[in-house]
């Protein structure tokens, strides 16, 4: 099998997903002879040494999972991937959602209410480097990334330059209204080292509450 050309061979997909009702659905969705659901997880930890192990073809991905957020795995795994093409598969439509996961090396963004034919379509097209996503997604992040461009300023995320990864994960949390113990479980970090991170960030933005830090992440400055 490995010697044949790629279209000769099943698409090798892995899903994760931390319902077994959706991942049921899926399975069925993607039943066809030219796709191979070749593992399943159904937590961040797991599915991050299974996706290594497995190296799938395609990784259909949920944003929010145990242990770790997907847009977060996306980051870690997309540069120890680079055959796998990464596709959020997700209830948000939240084009935050979408711009950061594209920006961290996804290759696709699905919503949970797409049909099966229309998921298997988008499946096979990654194979032909097509990004798995709907019209509208697609022109919300050209926009997105075009209108960075013409600021002459480099857009990862909506990151902050002059902030790190990990602060910039901890500010758009805050942006969003979660509490430190929530972004500490989101991050798999102690309360403690996400109060660290907020003074840096405090510090590094030259303002004086969460509340100014958050506004300075909406404004993208």
């Amino acid at each position: 099998m490995a010697g044949l050309p790629p279209r000769a061979r099943p698409l090798r997909v892995m899903l994760v997903d931390d319902h077994a009702l959706v991942r049921s659905a899926v399975r069925q969705a993607i039943a066809s002879a030219d796709v191979e659901l070749v593992a399943e997880a159904a937590t961040a930890e797991e599915a991050f040494q299974l996706a290594l192990s497995v190296r799938p073809d395609v990784l259909l991905l949920d944003i929010d999972l145990p242990g770790m957020s997907g847009l977060r795995m996306v980051e870690e795994l997309a540069p120890r991937l680079p055959e796998t093409r990464i596709v959020m598969l997700t209830v948000s439509d939240d084009e935050r959602d979408l711009i950061e996961a594209i920006a961290r090396g996804a290759a696709g963004y699905l919503t949970k209410d797409i049909g099966p034919e229309a998921l298997l379509r988008a499946l096979r097209g990654t194979q032909d480097g097509e990004l798995a996503m709907s019209r509208r997604s697609a022109a919300l992040v050209v926009h997105h990334f075009a209108e960075a461009a013409r600021r002459g300023r480099v857009a990862v995320g909506e990151a902050i330059e002059g902030l790190s990864p990990r602060e910039n994960d901890v500010l758009r949390m805050l942006a969003d209204g979660l509490t430190d113990r929530e972004i500490a479980n989101a991050l798999v970090i102690s309360p403690r080292t996400v109060e660290s991170h907020v003074s840096s960030i405090l510090h590094k933005l030259g303002v004086r509450n969460r509340a100014e830090a958050a506004q300075r992440y909406r404004n993208g400055a």
